[in-house]
Parts: structure tokens; C-alpha cells; sequence
């Protein structure tokens, strides 16, 4: 399972219980866990496809990989939490879904503009920043690929802020120039970045609710 972000993967690793620490070069987490008789190997990459093709750098025996985190919605039916799964795995799950592509792109959807002009281009319900690097590195192992991700901001709305700005060479955010653009505006800034953050916590337990619930 690959996501960017640790946080992306607490909901899950909440649910399943009982991970342990993972040694993984290239990936800036790694966890490891067992549930159901299964084994899950649990990777944060960081964002965007450099990052992924470096955790991913060597193959590993796996049956499956499925990229998970979070996604911004280009359909408008999309809400925060709702889950979006994308692959040609069956799923089986009590909770509610939708089916549809996830479009990959290296660089932070932001607009509500820019999402709707990606809606009516590729014709994809959301839109994420690692999915089709893991699918092909999938492809290149030789085995099924499946993502699984959470809304965190839907098709409607702007993020607070530009967060392609803040990105460096690797690709990887700086937290601390997000930080020191919010407190330079307090008022129009923080408040966005406060309710996306509250958004990405309630994307988290979503994922975490689903993959504990689902089969495949």
C-alpha cells in the first residue's frame, strides 16, 4: 500500500492494529501489518512521481499494490470523506463508493477553475499526484494495481494556498515556508488551512473505515 503522506496511511494503520516498524530505503515511512491472514506492507513515498519511482526503486514480492491517500474531487457530486476507487480489482465493501478514473498530475490541483477545466479534459472524478507512477510501476512488477483514495477538498473550492510553491527540487513540500506564508496572512490564509486540514483528518478515517471493512 503507497500513499505520499504518513498521515495519509494513520486511518488504516489506526484500524489494523498492531504495525511494526519497517525498514524501506527510499520511502520516508514504512510500516508493516498483518489482518485477516494477510500481510500489508504500508509505504509513504512523498508527493508526486519522482518520490514514488525512488521508494519503488526495487521490486519487492508482493501480490498487489494499491496507491491510497487523499484526492481532490472534479465531480461535483463528490463530498469530503466520500471514498473513490479506481483499478479493475473487484472490491467488496458495505460502505458507499464511487467508481471512476483518478487523474494523475505533478503539481497540486488549486482552483476550483483548474479542477473543472481537468473534469471536462480527461473526463476523471478526481484528481491526485501519485496513482498513475504507482500503476505503472505496478505494470512493471507484474502484478493487479488498485487505488483507493479519500476526498480532501471537492471540485467547488479553492485550496488556501498555492502549494506548488512550496515544493523543492525533489518534489517534497516545505512545511516551514507553508507556515511562514500562512502567518504572513493570518486572516485570509489560516482559516483555509485549518478547515483542510480538519477535511484531510476526516479523509483519513474514511480510508481507514473502508480498507478495514473492504475485500478484494
Amino acid at each position: 500500500m503507497v500513499a505520499a503522506e504518513r498521515r495519509e496511511l494513520e486511518g488504516i494503520l489506526s484500524r489494523f492494529g498492531g504495525a511494526s516498524k519497517l525498514e524501506w530505503p527510499g520511502a520516508k515511512f514504512a510500516r508493516a501489518a498483518e489482518r485477516n491472514g494477510d500481510r500489508w506492507w504500508m509505504v509513504a513515498s512523498g508527493p508526486g512521481p519522482r518520490l514514488v519511482e525512488k521508494a519503488l526503486a526495487e521490486k519487492r514480492n508482493v501480490n498487489g499494490i494499491i496507491n491510497t491517500g487523499f484526492c481532490g474531487a472534479l465531480d461535483p457530486a463528490l463530498q469530503v470523506g466520500n471514498i473513490v476507487v479506481w483499478g479493475d480489482a473487484a472490491v467488496t465493501s458495505s460502505a458507499p463508493f464511487a467508481r471512476g478514473e483518478i487523474f494523475s498530475a505533478d503539481r497540486v490541483a488549486v482552483t476550483a477553475v483548474e479542477k473543472r477545466e481537468l473534469r471536462s479534459r480527461t473526463g476523471a472524478v478526481a484528481v491526485d499526484m501519485e496513482a498513475a507512477a504507482v500503476k505503472s510501476k505496478a505494470a512493471e512488477w507484474g502484478v493487479p494495481f488498485m487505488c483507493i483514495r479519500a476526498v480532501s477538498d471537492t471540485a467547488a473550492e479553492d485550496l488556501p494556498l498555492d502549494f506548488n510553491r512550496f515544493r523543492n527540487a525533489d518534489g517534497n513540500f516545505s512545511r516551514t515556508r507553508i507556515a511562514l506564508a500562512a502567518v504572513a496572512r493570518p486572516f485570509s490564509v489560516m482559516p483555509g488551512l485549518l478547515e483542510l486540514d480538519r477535511n484531510c483528518r476526516r479523509a483519513t478515517r474514511s480510508l481507514g473505515d473502508f480498507l478495514a471493512d473492504c475485500r478484494f
